[in-house]
């Protein structure tokens, strides 16, 4: 009688970079205190160009076989405890990242290239396609 056994399958799982970000970015924009994840001047000429909103705006994720490294550029509230805003950040896509994919964030970079007051961010990026992130303001009287 011939030995039948099916060979092992041979099976691997990878990410574009573009999920990764993707991921990362609307963790991170969930966070109270973040107005927007961008790229600073190059990032604002590209994004007068563009018709839809791009969750990976302002994020770069280096995407290994079960590693991964990210560089993030955010807008943040004037007021607001940035410390406070990073941990929040690193928590929540660090936790999103390994939940959806089983990958580890070995190393996450927020830079802060601006801070704004609510208002002065919505009449700067009112029209513009990632301005649907945008947290409403409270009008004060």
């Amino acid at each position: 009688m011939a030995d039948t056994k099916t060979p092992p399958l041979k099976s691997t799982l990878s990410f574009d970079d573009g999920v990764i970000e993707k991921i990362a970015g609307l963790a991170a924009r969930n966070v109270d205190g973040i107005l927007s994840l961008d790229g600073g001047m190059l990032s604002g000429i590209t994004d007068r160009f563009r018709n839809q909103a791009d969750p990976t705006q302002g994020i770069d994720a280096e995407v290994g076989q079960k590693q991964v490294a990210l560089d993030m550029n955010a807008t943040v509230e004037y007021g607001k405890d940035i410390h406070q805003i990073f941990e929040q950040v690193s928590d929540r896509v660090v936790r999103d990242v390994r939940n959806f994919t089983g990958l580890d964030v070995i190393e996450l970079n927020l830079h802060i290239n601006d801070v704004m007051s609510k208002r002065d961010w919505q009449e700067q990026t009112k029209g513009k396609p990632n301005s649907q992130h945008a947290p409403e303001a409270k009008h004060v009287e």
